[in-house]
């Protein structure tokens, strides 16, 4: 019999390498994307006429309950969320309504219509924000430095309580940054790449950019959303890094970016105030250790390999 999984966010990074693999597995994959006037489906465009797509919010509990009743899946992966760190600053408020009660909706339309369904929650590394120890483990204490550090905290915390509460299989992934040529220009790592592509074909001359020396375990979207999948076969529901158990500044990140298209980094690189964030994370490493044990999962794409990916593409996109 065909599983059925439903995926929120599925326009984005996460949600079309996820949908790529579920497909892959022979699933039938519902994606939930919002109703806005412009349409975003490049990232999945390649795969759509594969998908359900519905369009459902999650500021809306009655359109999540609608589509849980209307397309019966046995799995649910929510990785929709206002998910940018900078953004968050200036939008607390709207962070905090879709990535931390937004994840309260979901849970609670899925106790209603069939508390059966596997659930995972996207987390994040920046739930551990000014860092208490390193590495980060699963037992960590959180310290979050932006209004999307708290509202993640909020989603982690409420995916704990509905699964202790209601015995429902609840999975969170923590996710440390995960990247790919997919990933959106507003995020460093595809910011980087993008430029040294551009200012190679003569496109910009400069790129600007806040702290370099803040460190990030960087590994890539396609590894990861396997361990999501693997989460919701376990037995038990849990909570899991997932990580490369590696950390690079940003310095290194341009680097490697702009050796690839044979420039040195530090003549197009200047260093702008208004990317740096009121509070800043200085360093993220995750240790990968109960993911690797349980779920047997482990990260293939190392992260010189990563970068060197995202600029090919981009050279390509750019010269197409």
């Amino acid at each position: 019999m065909t599983k059925k999984a439903l995926v929120t966010g599925i326009t984005g990074q996460d949600g079309s390498y996820l949908a790529e693999l579920l497909l892959s597995k022979g699933y039938e994959v519902i994606g939930l994307h919002r109703r806005s006037s412009t349409v975003t489906f490049d990232r999945i465009s390649h795969i759509s006429d594969q998908l359900t797509l519905v369009a459902a919010d999650l500021l809306d509990e009655a359109s999540m309950i609608r589509v849980l009743r209307d397309h019966k899946p046995e799995e649910v992966y929510n990785l929709a969320a206002q998910s940018f760190v900078q953004t968050s600053f200036g939008q607390p408020t709207l962070t905090g309504e879709v990535t931390a009660l937004g994840v309260t909706r979901l849970l609670d339309a899925i106790l209603l219509v069939d508390p059966t369904i596997r659930f995972y929650q996207a987390s994040s590394s920046e739930m551990f924000g000014k860092v208490l120890e390193v590495p980060q483990t699963e037992r960590t204490p959180f310290y979050p430095r932006s209004p999307y550090g708290v509202a993640k905290v909020y989603g982690h915390w409420i995916t704990v309580n509905y699964r202790e509460s209601y015995d429902m299989h609840a999975s969170s992934g923590i996710l440390f940054n995960h990247e790919s040529p997919r990933r959106g220009l507003e995020f460093v790592t595809r910011k980087v790449t993008f430029s040294a592509a551009a200012i190679k074909l003569g496109l910009q001359k400069k790129v600007k950019l806040g702290n370099l020396d803040a460190q990030r375990d960087w590994g890539f979207a396609g590894d990861y959303v396997q361990a999501m999948w693997l989460m919701l076969q376990q037995d038990q529901p849990g909570d899991y890094v997932v990580a490369t158990g590696e950390t690079h500044p940003v310095k290194e990140l341009c680097q490697i970016a702009f050796d690839e298209v044979g420039l040195n980094w530090e003549d197009h690189v200047e260093i702008d105030p208004q990317f740096m964030r009121p509070a800043e994370v200085d360093l993220l490493i995750g240790d990968p250790t109960r993911a690797e044990q349980v779920l047997g999962w482990k990260p293939r794409v190392g992260f010189e390999e990563l970068i060197r990916m995202m600029v090919d593409a981009d050279l390509k996109a750019l010269k197409g």
